[in-house]
């Protein structure tokens, strides 16, 4: 067999191995990597790194012999590996002229690397032979859980699952980006670490590497703080839930990872004069489909979310009573917050848009995303987008400003916004007709070419 070398991934000497033809059978890995811990910028010549290989191996290979006899232990991880980089700040062992103490050495820090082992994983259970339900195993015994090998690859599966209660509240939209998100911020962690890797086996240099490559990235230019602290959280809250469902043990190495210096950038909020002299002037959009151009109007005037507005039905439309209304409601989805739960008067070109739509808009129900780059799109081509910052959701920014212009109380004025009211919660919230007064104040004047 050709010897066993360190060999260089993501700033850190790593044992890498084929598994043997002879132990295929009870590994379902093709390759295995794992870390010894040790940056090749503070062990440039590997002699540390060589030496802690060659334990590790020994430990890898000891381990694929316990499967094959059908008596598991402790399997080699980065917890180990750090164990045993502890070990190794006495003085370097040179490999020839080795004297007696020198072997005992070596033979002392190989047996407290296996203890560390087993004691970070005091069993192996493995799904191709479950351990007996009549036979509790050790780890049951004394409260300590089994070790459970999570890849990323199947990272996301396993927190999903253990996410199963709140995500079955979601719409299969919310759902589709609520995933996209987290497979887009593991698949990043895999291109830094070089390829799959059991979340036991990530070090903290591993995950120190991951905000490294985000860093590169926003220095480069067109990617936000925001973003990378983003991606960095969402793989930190997956391991943490894991680690505690699961009863993993591990050290969480994604957490305090932050980049310093990001913050919300809000989106510019159009001029009220802008809004009513272009956007809602005769044919201004008439290049819309009509549906696309009702949820413009009522965005305009009302300042809901858009998703709010996509996602009204005939259940939450409210014509035939006194004061025409509209509910956002959590029906088939999750609300952004709680507070965004409330009633909302209808008035000026809102009320008109609605009384043509009793039933919403079907096109883009549960589709937000596609009504957005629709609008986005049809107002930069036709020059009614004044700046980058400006798009569809900044008309609920101007929808405040017209709103502050008028002075509402604060209470109103969060309950219209869909926000928190940063007072103890009493009584009953604002009525129809409170709402109403204040709106008609504020309302636009629809375009002469709109009918109902």
């Amino acid at each position: 067999m050709r010897p066993i070398k360190p060999t260089r991934k993501a700033g850190l000497w790593t044992l890498t191995r084929f598994v043997p033809k002879g132990f295929r059978h009870v590994e379902a890995r093709k390759v295995v990597r794992v870390s010894t811990g040790i940056r090749v910028a503070d062990d440039p010549a590997g002699i540390r790194a060589h030496e802690a290989v060659q334990a590790l191996n020994s430990q890898l290979e000891a381990y694929w012999r316990g499967l094959d006899a059908g008596q598991p232990v402790a399997p080699v991880s980065a917890t180990t590996a750090r164990a045993y980089v502890e070990q190794m700040r006495s003085r370097h062992l040179p490999a020839g002229g080795l004297d007696g103490n020198a072997v005992e050495e070596i033979a002392r820090r190989v047996a407290a690397l296996m203890r560390a082992g087993e004691a970070a994983n005091p069993t192996l259970t493995l799904k191709a032979q479950p351990t007996p339900k009549s036979a509790p195993t050790a780890a049951k015994r004394s409260g300590v859980a089994s070790s459970t090998k999570i890849a990323l690859s199947t990272l996301l599966d396993e927190y999903e699952a253990s996410q199963k209660v709140q995500l079955a509240k979601y719409s299969p939209d919310q759902l589709r980006r609520w995933r996209n998100g987290r497979i887009r911020a593991v698949a990043n962690l895999k291109q830094v670490l070089g390829g799959d890797r059991y979340i036991e086996d990530i070090s903290r240099d591993d995950a120190l590497n991951f905000r490294d490559w985000w860093q590169d990235r926003i220095v480069a230019g067109g990617v936000k703080i925001d973003s990378a602290n983003k991606e960095i959280g969402i793989i930190s809250r997956m391991v943490h839930v894991l680690n505690r469902s699961k009863r993993l043990g591990l050290e969480l190495v994604f957490k305090e990872l932050c980049i310093e210096g990001g913050g919300y950038e809000q989106r510019a909020a159009y001029a009220v004069d802008f809004v009513q002299n272009n956007i809602l002037a005769d044919g201004a959009l008439d290049g819309l489909n009509d549906e696309a151009r009702g949820v413009v109007y009522v965005c305009a005037e009302t300042g809901m979310r858009p998703v709010e507005i996509v996602n009204l039905t005939r259940r939450t439309i409210r014509l035939d009573c006194d004061v025409p209304h509209i509910l956002v409601k959590p029906e088939g989805r999750v609300l952004k917050t709680d507070y965004s739960d409330r009633h909302f008067p209808l008035v000026g070109v809102a009320l008109k848009v609605m009384s043509r739509n009793p039933n919403g808009f079907p096109s883009y129900f549960d589709k937000s995303p596609v009504l957005s780059a629709t609008v986005n799109k049809y107002l930069s081509a036709h020059k009614l987008r004044p700046t980058s910052k400006h798009s569809l959701y900044s008309l609920r920014h101007t929808f405040e400003d017209r709103l502050t212009a008028v002075e509402p109380p604060e209470k109103i004025q969060a309950y219209l916004m869909g926000h928190k009211y940063d007072r103890p919660k009493y009584g009953s919230p604002p009525s129809l007709e409170q709402l109403k007064g204040w709106l008609d104040k504020i309302a636009f004047r629809a375009p002469t070419s709109f009918e109902p």
